[in-house]
Formats: structure tokens, C-alpha cells, sequence
């Protein structure tokens, strides 16, 4: 049976722990949904991760959607979320609807995410809720308004209110569940005890109803990146370098391709 939005209802309400991670190829999505991995988020963290950008403002709508029909491809029973870019929603309800549209009918995804809690994301929010679509929101450090915050920062108590109004307007406006990201752990689990609908947490500490990682990230494909709340669970650039290397090597020396990897002529019976 498919993966969908009820499935994290559910388990927040056994209070069973959400497991999610990014995904932006087809390989990735399989390996994440033979792993069982409740939910697969096709981030704009794409544009850091796999473009090489500085920060999400670049991601391309087009492109999110190519990639969340790979990751919709390798995770056919798995719910596939596609982050909806900066710049795909912010200038109306009726863009927001059209590209939210497209994640699904295009890229096969289940539900979209939207940042931030004021009144415009809210608004769109149930634009897009009100068209059939599933939306998951997000609160906390928002990454497509670094502009105008001034960068990646930790939200603290001292912004306790301004969190709570958002995260409860965007449950009120019909979200399914919420991203919080870089929150004090405290903040988190207060919310998190408030709210009817799961929130998912990627630096928000211990006491969220679920977690999310960047799987570069947590597979060691980052390099030295490595925030405070990042657990790398395997060093693959290390072993993908050394694989590297050693093509290369065995190629130099002629090793490689040897006799078992080599075509010849088929006999004429």
C-alpha cells in the first residue's frame, strides 16, 4: 500500500517517531523507500547539494519538477513531497495553485511544502489546500528569505510568539504536518505538544514527531559542511574518491579493462 499524508497523522497519534529524508534522483528514492523511509521530501536544498549553488534561491521550478518525477519514479509507494521554489508562489494564489498543480501532475509527487507562516504564505496555503492538493508547511529558519534575515540562524525563544502564530495559523489554514528547522529544542517541544498536526524537525532537537536529514548530508557527500544538528551516518566521499582513484590507476597501468571485460569475435559454427 502507498505511503500517504494519513500515515503521519497515524503515528503521531501512537506517538511513533516520522522518518523522512531528501531525495533528487531516481537510485536515492528506492534505496530510501527499501529502507522504509515514511516520506521523501525532493528539497530545494537541490540547488546547494547537487548544483553546487551558495543557497536554495536559484532552484528552478522546471528542474524541481524533473527531479521529483525521477524520485516519484524510484519510490512509487512512498509519499514524495515536492518543495515548491522561491519564487513559485510568492506573487499570487493563482501562481501558487498553477505550480503546486504541476508537482503533481508533473512530477508525481503527493503533497507540496511552502515556507513560512505570515499572512501571504497562509493565504496560499489554502488556495492550494482548496485546489485537492496536500500541503506540508514549514516555520523556524526559513532558507529562501536569508535576504532578509541575514542568514542561516537558530530561532530562539525570544521569537516564541511570532513561531507559535504561524505554526498555528498555517494548522488552521489545513496543513498536514509542519517542517521545523534550527529551532531551541525547548520552543520545539512546546509547539510540538500544542499542535494536533506532526511536526517534523531538522534541528529542532529531540522532541518533534519526526526527523528529517539532507541525505548528502547525512551519507557524507558534503565535504566539511557539518552544522551542530547533522549526524553523518557513512563517509561515502571518502570510499567514492578511493574508487575514483583506483579506476584511474588500474587505467593508467593497463589493468583495467582486463580479459573477463572484453568482447571478442563470435565463432562461425
Amino acid at each position: 500500500m502507498k505511503k500517504n499524508i494519513h500515515l503521519l497523522a497515524m503515528k503521531k497519534s501512537r506517538g511513533e517517531k516520522i522518518v523522512s529524508l531528501t531525495a533528487y534522483d531516481y537510485m536515492t528514492a528506492r534505496l530510501e523507500e527499501e529502507a522504509g523511509i515514511d516520506f521523501i521530501l525532493v528539497g530545494d536544498s537541490m540547488a546547494m547539494v547537487v548544483f553546487g549553488e551558495e543557497n536554495t534561491l536559484g532552484a528552478d521550478i522546471d528542474v524541481m519538477i524533473a527531479h521529483t518525477r525521477a524520485v516519484s519514479r524510484g519510490a512509487a509507494n512512498t509519499l514524495v513531497v515536492g518543495d515548491m521554489p522561491f519564487g513559485s508562489y510568492e506573487k499570487s494564489d493563482t501562481l501558487a495553485v498553477k505550480n503546486a498543480v504541476r508537482f503533481i501532475s508533473e512530477g508525481g509527487a503527493g503533497a507540496v511544502k511552502l515556507e513560512g507562516g505570515n499572512n501571504r504564505s497562509v493565504s496560499r496555503v489554502k488556495a492550494i489546500i482548496d485546489s485537492g492538493i496536500p500541503v506540508m508547511g514549514h516555520v523556524g529558519l526559513l532558507p529562501q528569505s536569508i535576504k532578509k534575515t541575514g542568514g542561516y540562524k537558530v530561532v530562539y525563544s525570544d521569537r516564541r510568539d511570532e513561531l507559535f502564530e504561524e505554526a498555528l495559523a498555517l494548522q488552521q489554514a489545513g496543513v498536514f504536518s509542519i517542517v521545523f528547522e534550527c529551532i531551541e529544542e525547548e520552543l520545539a517541544r512546546e509547539l510540538t505538544e500544542k499542535l494536533e498536526v506532526p511536526t517534523i524537525g531538522i534541528g529542532a532537537g529531540r522532541y518533534t514527531d519526526g526527523q528529517i536529514l539532507v541525505v548528502n548530508d547525512m551519507l557524507g557527500l558534503s565535504g566539511e559542511f557539518k552544522p551542530k544538528f547533522l549526524k553523518k551516518y557513512a563517509q561515502m566521499d571518502g570510499i567514492i574518491l578511493e574508487a575514483l582513484k583506483k579506476f584511474s590507476q588500474e587505467v593508467i597501468n593497463e589493468e583495467f579493462p582486463a580479459e573477463s571485460h572484453v568482447y571478442h569475435s563470435r565463432k562461425k559454427k
